[in-house]
């Protein structure tokens, strides 16, 4: 099974509408201003536009599920109100000189249930997510452990993965190579501990409901209607109690983003994102907002695929539509097209310069050269008339630009017909991972902040069947032997790029994501992250 793929589809499901924060990043919110001991109940309302999957952190691969369990769960580290990582269950930490050896000490922890969280959690945790009976797909963010990628692909026994309790509070782990981002990656789920013995007293029900999982975060799932709503309550056993100023987030599941919005007009909830309909209506309004997301969406393209395979096809698609018209147009919530795969404002080199001015622009629309690639393609396959079939997952905006990109394709692509099929997301997921599809529209949200996050998934073995030995040497080597040279490092992320979109347009990048939303002006303090998972509550608030 590929280990590479879902996280989102990152995404949130493909259209990111989980909701963003606007605190500033530097205000002071560790106990919320004018709230005291007699306080009314502090109860934050929001909606999500898809059922979660599982709160097993082994398992959860789209956004919508992360950014649930980054609020029931945690980790060594945590991402604080700036994005960048601070301690969690981890108190301290030391390294050895070569950067390959943490030493984590631990402090005193409890999960829901009054378990102590001890070192031997995270050690069980670790490796169940990477043994390959698990078949998690987010495995692959472990890879930088040692022997974790052998493991994972079972060439090595699971007991050989460098991760080791020394004793209830001390852990240690032992990379493959030293990672200037380890710390960014164990705020992340698979990173996650896990208590064993609630794993085989709930046996193949663990995580398919609040009660059959026990939770170490500032909040515990304390009800899941499943297709319609759940709930968070403040988790009385978690460690920084006192910061945590919520007593419960209640959660509504709204498919629809008329729904959604009519449930914020009439006072249910107490924010929601608007898709491009609704940006005029309600842009004047005091309460609206906008940001831009570190995520990118994107067309999966199929390369073993009989037509996709030919990269004079793949190439013509992707510079066969007009990017701009999608978002100035169909989403008009302040995305902006993309012609790079790597977000900007994510990662800045060696120089102090965004990636995306390192390597430039990739197949921007042309639809003059987009015709002379199509009837090279059309003329190497032997073929005068192509159907595809476009997948998406069920929303709203989805079928907008789906339906705008099977115009598009058809009116610029003579000879090519576009079949739209729609899916639930969990469908299409499944359906991903078995590369049963042509074109899927897919979205990838960044972990950390450097242009690994997104390069890596396309290594050999992966979910668009997207093989090529130059670009997997590229990228072993920026993980690898050019880790001490962070030029050559640089240099050799920005040729991979190049090989991926420029040389062999493996996939489609569309735009990175921006979010226009409406927020009630008594939510404080919900804070809003660029990579990892996208929104913190431990700090929020509600101040009426």
């Amino acid at each position: 099974m590929n280990k590479r793929s879902k996280r989102l589809t990152a995404l949130l499901l493909i259209m990111g509408i989980t909701l963003p924060g606007c605190a500033p990043q530097k205000e002071k919110a560790s106990t919320a201003e004018g709230l005291d001991k007699q306080h009314t109940k502090q109860v934050l309302r929001l909606v999500e536009t898809s059922e979660l999957s599982s709160m097993d952190s082994s398992l959860v691969e789209d956004s919508v599920t992360l950014s649930v369990l980054n609020n029931v769960m945690e980790g060594l580290y945590r991402q604080g109100k700036d994005s960048q990582p601070v301690p969690g269950i981890a108190k301290s930490y030391t390294v050895s000189k070569d950067r390959k050896t943490y030493l984590f000490k631990l402090r005193d922890a409890k999960w829901s249930n009054g378990d102590p969280v001890t070192a031997h959690d995270f050690e069980y945790a670790w490796k169940r997510t990477l043994d390959p009976t698990t078949a998690s797909e987010y495995a692959y963010i472990m890879y930088d452990v040692k022997n974790a990628k052998k493991i994972n692909e079972k060439q090595l026994p699971v007991d050989q993965l460098g991760v080791k309790a020394i004793d209830d509070h001390t852990l240690e782990v032992q990379l493959d190579n030293p990672v200037p981002y380890f710390l960014s990656l164990t705020t992340l789920a698979p990173f996650m501990p896990i208590n064993e013995k609630v794993v085989k007293e709930q046996g193949k029900k663990y995580g398919l409901e609040a009660n059959t999982v026990v939770y170490d975060g500032p909040f515990k799932m304390s009800e899941w209607k499943h297709e319609q709503s759940f709930k968070l309550e403040k988790n009385t056993e978690y460690w920084d109690k006192k910061k945590v100023n919520l007593d419960e987030i209640k959660f509504n599941i709204a498919k629809d983003n008329s729904t959604a919005i009519n449930l914020y007009q009439t006072g249910a909830i107490d924010r929601v994102s608007l898709t491009a309909e609704y940006v005029d209506k309600y842009k004047d309004d005091k309460e609206f907002k906008t940001a831009q997301e570190g995520r990118l969406i994107y067309l999966k393209l199929n390369n073993q695929n009989p037509i996709l395979k030919n990269v004079n096809a793949r190439k013509a698609i992707d510079m066969g539509y007009d990017k701009k018209g999608i978002t100035d147009v169909l989403l008009n919530n302040g995305s902006t097209p993309a012609y790079y795969f790597v977000a900007r404002h994510l990662a800045y080199g060696p120089d102090g310069k965004d990636f995306d001015d390192t390597t430039g622009d990739f197949n921007k629309t042309n639809i003059a050269m987009a015709k002379e690639y199509w009837e090279k393609a059309k003329q190497e396959l032997g073929k005068q008339s192509v159907a595809l079939e476009f997948l998406i997952a069920e929303d709203d905006n989805n079928k907008k630009i789906s339906q705008y990109m099977k115009y598009e394709l058809e009116k610029n692509l003579p000879g090519l017909t576009v079949n739209i099929k729609m899916q639930p997301a969990q469908t299409k997921f499944a359906m991903e991972d078995k590369l049963q599809y042509d074109i899927s529209l897919a979205g990838w949200g960044p972990d950390y902040p450097d242009p690994m996050t997104f390069l890596d998934k396309w290594v050999t073995n992966n979910n668009i069947a997207y093989s090529n030995p130059k670009y997997d040497e590229l990228i072993t080597k920026a993980k690898t032997t050019l880790l001490q040279d962070p030029k050559e490092r640089w240099k050799a992320l920005a040729d991979a790029e190049e090989q991926l979109l420029g040389k062999d347009a493996a996939i489609s990048p569309m735009y990175q994501n921006g979010v226009a939303y409406l927020e009630k002006s008594y939510v404080k303090n919900v804070y809003n992250h660029p990579y990892g998972v996208k929104n913190s509550y431990k700090w929020a608030y509600i101040k009426k």
